[in-house]
């Protein structure tokens, strides 16, 4: 039986995905279950299992733009499984005959090592792209599995530029992965379609640095988790966002939908690119609830687990460029959503506290917002509202409780 192995739909809003690698090769047997192949969506990278055991053939090559439904590869469910690993078999097939080297003129040998480009056999579309553009294969490094030259290959191949003049002048091209391509799309969008603009403001971090001091090691042995920044930026933010709610808010055509609930997105960087798994009902999350769940999410986004759901939606993003070691930025919205707050670097510079000047560990903080819903009146409002709570965090967050704000 010949079982036709298709794209299953990885998520409501998803209709195309993209083959990002071939986990096995055509011909190989495969167990029931067993990953055969990653594939891009514009949201996520997601793992392929074998529908059935058998032998397989594969029907698309790495890079392939393929539609939720269509078949990828074929499994022959009645092959019968090899038996050992057949590596001897290999070996022995890759192993050239002695005579047949020693028949090979010189010359022979020498043509088939390319001087200067790695070659590859154009598939029948790219070969008459090439041609049309009268660009020698060989000059064009396939992407393909096997080096093979895609289509898109030959869409991007430019003749040679010149004779070159010395010194080292290679240069390498890849593929936008479907992911990178899909958050291209949506910065641009961001630029072009929203009014954004940005505030800035400062924070002393004091406040902070010396509760983390004092109940972190106790925090991370009960609950298992550490108490880092997010959680009181999260608190600070939902506090902020229940004073300001248009900066909760989104356009929907000649309409504003005001949520009454903060799903908080929070960017991580992923393998694949950036990442915005996002925090549900952070409202009702305590400091624990929140840390717990950045670190899971962000574990799930690194090891390339996450889920499209687990991505969809929020209301309102928070971004940390200071892990990177950013002094100052001006974030993009993460749109349909209006507003983002950029966290940066933290960094001891002089303030003046109480009328004297005093070295003190200091965040510049960003919002860039839509100014088609956020008034400049809001949008400093919120992040006036945001340093204030993050520098006095035992009255504004903690209720004057810390004990009990962090459950110890």
């Amino acid at each position: 039986m010949i079982l036709e192995m298709k794209v299953p739909s990885p998520g409501e809003s998803i209709t195309e995905v993209e083959i990002a690698e071939w986990l096995v090769e055509d011909g190989d047997y495969v167990e029931k279950d067993q990953a055969i192949a990653e594939v891009d969506s514009d949201k996520a990278t997601l793992e392929l299992p074998a529908e059935e055991s058998g032998t397989i053939t594969l029907k698309a090559e790495v890079g392939d733009a393929v539609a939720v439904g269509e078949v990828v590869c074929l499994i022959d469910t009645d092959a019968p499984k090899p038996e050992g690993t057949g590596a001897v078999e290999e070996s022995a097939k890759g192993t050239p005959k002695k005579e047949d080297a020693q028949e090979k003129p010189a010359s022979e040998t020498s043509k088939q090592a390319p001087k200067t480009y790695a070659t590859g056999t154009p598939s029948p579309a790219a070969k008459k792209i090439l041609d049309e553009k009268d660009i020698p294969a060989a000059s064009v490094k396939g992407t393909g599995r096997d080096g093979r030259i895609t289509k898109e290959d030959a869409v991007s191949a430019v003749p040679a530029m010149g004779s070159p003049t010395g010194g080292n002048r290679g240069e390498t091209r890849s593929k936008l992965s479907m992911l990178r391509r899909k958050v291209a799309e949506r910065l641009v969008s961001a630029k072009n379609e929203t009014a954004m603009l940005t505030t800035f403001n400062e924070v002393d971090m004091t406040p902070i640095f010396e509760l983390r001091k004092k109940y972190k090691e106790d925090f991370k042995e009960k609950h298992g988790v550490s108490l880092g920044f997010m959680s009181f930026f999260t608190k600070a933010c939902v506090r902020a966002l229940e004073m300001f709610p248009a900066v909760n808010s989104m356009i929907d055509g000649k309409e504003m939908i005001s949520y009454n609930f903060c799903d908080i997105s929070i960017a991580v960087s992923g393998p694949k690119g950036l990442m915005v798994p996002v925090i549900r009902n952070a409202e009702n999350l305590t400091f624990r609830g929140v840390e717990a769940e950045v670190k899971r999410l962000a574990i799930r986004a690194r090891e390339g687990e996450i889920t499209v759901d687990e991505m969809t939606g929020g209301t309102f993003t928070i971004t940390n460029g200071g892990v990177f070691g950013s002094m100052l930025s001006t974030p993009i919205i993460n749109p349909p959503q209006s507003a983002i707050l950029g966290m940066h670097n933290i960094v001891e510079r002089p303030i003046v506290r109480d009328g004297a000047i005093a070295i003190a560990p200091v965040m510049y903080v960003a919002l860039s917002y839509d100014h088609r819903i956020i008034d400049g009146k809001e949008s400093v409002g919120f992040l006036v509202a945001v340093k204030e709570a993050l520098e006095n965090p035992e009255e504004l967050l903690m209720e004057n409780n810390i004990e009990r704000a962090l459950e110890m």
